[in-house]
């Protein structure tokens, strides 16, 4: 593959917090690390983190090139290949630019955001690390991959066989485990600073600023994870198009197995971490609403807000579903930190009639209804 080319990619903050439901429904917190929405072909490109003027007013940037692997070649050059052929060899290009534009992000993210803030002293070293991870780690494990691809590229511009570089390479991508883990407190410590006036002045200067593309600093963030999300896509979009007698099939099925396991491994820290990040926070009036069942879960199923509504009265509950308990609470501030209060006592899972729903679904009334107004009645 040859370089400067780009595809655009538009992306979607992992960590965003349920917003108000209505009717009392409670809106559906995505837990899986592959289950999260990932938008990178969007109608509109993005474009160049390159070119910045020096002129006062803002300045247009260029759209990132979307240049197809067959358009670098010549007509005569396109006629030797087969069709089949050009469409993997197109699958593989969109591995790389891919890899092209994440360094690029990565690189950006360290230039423009995370160095200045640390020379103005805007944010401390520790606070940025929590926020922004080792950059330094991840830019050359994909750096290192796109010097595996060129290597592997012959005279014609065609990689013959990529399986086995993936699968060599793949492992490097465990580095990111710490980093999924930790992107809730992440946002959260990046939401907290941006009360401060330092913070969010530098944060919307960048966001005017040409090389921003229009994306805050939290979707920079948030790159790496759902560059993540889309390996084994595209190495299945590169298997489909590979001859069945190709010696890459077998490489690229091993390349999609390693990556599962992976990727399944960090959804289990990542889940664990977020629940264990919950149970921190929540804050009990009454010793006697501990519960000991609390301190072993290690998987929150779903949370949101829950409005229930009586005449004139509204009671705002932030409810958690735990693998073995539901959990009622109120949220509150404790010296400038949130937190959220426990509201009755925790109810077993055990105990409840679960029902699930389709995304969008309302069901109103019915058991759970039922049970919170008897348990109201019986404290």
């Amino acid at each position: 593959p040859s370089t400067g080319h780009y595809e655009g990619t538009k992306v979607s903050s992992l960590v965003s917090l349920i917003s108000p439901s209505k009717n009392g429904a409670v809106r559906r917190f995505g837990q899986t690390i592959q289950s999260m929405s990932l938008r990178s072909d969007s109608k509109s490109p993005g474009m160049t983190l390159k070119g910045s003027s020096k002129a006062a007013g803002p300045t247009p940037t260029k759209r990132r090139n979307s240049t197809l692997w067959s358009e670098t070649l010549d007509v005569h050059q396109k006629s030797t290949f087969s069709t089949k052929e050009i469409k993997r060899q197109e699958a593989i290009y969109e591995l790389y630019r891919g890899e092209q534009d994440l360094i690029e992000d990565l690189q950006l993210a360290r230039k423009a955001y995370h160095d200045p803030m640390l020379k103005l002293s805007i944010m401390t070293e520790e606070e940025l690390t929590h926020i922004f991870g080792d950059l330094d780690a991840y830019i050359p494990l994909h750096q290192a991959l796109l010097m595996k691809l060129t290597e592997g590229t012959g005279p014609d511009g065609t990689v013959a066989q990529i399986g086995q570089i993936v699968i060599e390479w793949l492992p490097g991508l465990n580095a990111y485990k710490g980093y999924c883990s930790n992107q809730l407190a992440a946002k959260a410590l990046l939401d907290m600073k941006k009360q401060d006036k330092r913070v969010q002045d530098f944060l919307q200067r960048c966001l005017e600023s040409p090389f921003s593309r229009k994306l805050d600093l939290w979707s920079f963030l948030d790159i790496p994870r759902s560059r993540l999300v889309k390996y084994p896509l595209l190495l299945r979009e590169i298997l489909r198009h590979t001859p069945p007698d190709h010696p890459d099939v077998a490489s690229l099925e091993r390349a999609i197995t390693i990556i599962q396991d992976i990727l399944s491994d960090i959804n289990v820290r990542k889940g664990e971490s977020e629940c264990q990040y919950y149970k921190d926070k929540l804050e009990y009036l009454d010793e006697k609403q501990w519960d000991s069942v609390i301190d072993t879960c290690k998987t929150l199923l779903c949370h949101g807000e829950l409005r229930n509504k009586s005449g004139s009265v509204s009671t705002k509950l932030h409810v958690f579903l735990f693998s073995e308990l539901l959990v009622l609470t109120r949220p509150v501030t404790r010296n400038e930190r949130s937190c959220f209060q426990v509201y009755r006592q925790p109810i077993p899972v055990r105990d409840l009639a679960l029902e699930d729903l389709q995304d969008g679904e309302i069901r109103m009334g019915g058991s759970f209804r039922g049970a919170f107004v008897a348990g109201e009645k019986g404290m």
